[in-house]
């Protein structure tokens, strides 16, 4: 934990946002998810998401529907939802107090940015290559990793969208690529079964073998709230340190972390 305490004093910390950041004010699950587009197909919720992963589920419904733009339009409307929530959301108040000089998230929603806007503080949200040049000294990153409903095209929700992310070469996959080089990254609001997640690790793991020669590996490091030694060994061997609170309430243990994090 010192080396994390004096990263966010250095100012030197990538901040990895998944979706139980999200979950925390209300927003649903992946399956969640699936059964809204189970019943929009007519299709029993509980029988469509035994019927396969949910990428594959999305493709079948984008295939059905022939696009995404009514399931998007809905949970950009539904996920947003009144103001009051992100108010109520020491997270979110968190990590915004944290101050982290980087952002990435792989959750489509606006919250993040909502945060920062409700407590006042200067960001730059970059979805494209275009919004790279907004970059400016000292004002936080908010990096939309998996797309942003401001533009539907950059969405990666279906089995088709996810397979060209895997590609790695996109200007988001170059420029995380120069971030972690020489940065530590703290993920938090992942599942250790998260596809989202290891698919992160494979990548930063990437970099990391492809560039041995530049000075010393950065730590990574992803906060759960429940122990699993299963995983703790298998994500050290590829530089992930697994933080795992000490406490009996693992709904509080997220804010509880970021405020110990920040020092108080």
């Amino acid at each position: 934990m010192d080396a994390l305490r004096q990263a966010v004093r250095d100012r030197e910390l990538i901040l990895f946002v998944g979706a139980g950041v999200s979950m925390n004010i209300g927003l649903p699950s992946w399956e969640g998810l699936m059964r809204k587009m189970g019943e929009d197909l007519g299709v029993p919720p509980d029988e469509f998401i035994r019927l396969g992963h949910y990428l594959a589920l999305a493709e079948y419904y984008r295939i059905r529907r022939g696009d995404l733009s009514e399931l998007v339009r809905w949970m950009d409307a539904t996920w947003h939802a009144g103001e009051k929530k992100i108010a109520d959301s020491l997270v979110h108040q968190r990590i915004v107090a944290l101050d982290p000089p980087l952002i990435y998230t792989t959750n489509y929603d606006r919250w993040l940015e909502k945060a920062y806007d409700h407590w006042g503080k200067a960001y730059i949200k970059i979805v494209t290559v275009r919004d790279l040049v907004k970059v400016r000294q000292g004002v936080a990153q908010i990096i939309k990793y998996h797309g942003d409903f401001d533009d539907e095209a950059t969405l990666t929700v279906n089995e088709t969208s996810f397979f060209e992310r895997l590609e790695l070469a996109s200007p988001l996959d170059i420029k995380l690529r120069a971030d972690a080089l020489a940065r530590p990254v703290l993920f938090i609001g992942y599942s250790l079964s998260d596809i989202n997640l290891r698919l992160l690790f494979y990548k930063l793991a990437k970099v990391w073998r492809g560039h041995a020669d530049t000075g010393v590996r950065p730590q990574s490091y992803l906060f759960t709230p429940r122990r699993n030694p299963v995983q703790e060994a298998v994500l050290a061997q590829w530089g992930i340190t697994v933080l795992s609170p000490e406490t009996e309430n693992p709904q509080d243990a997220l804010v509880e972390f970021l405020e110990d994090l920040g020092g108080g």
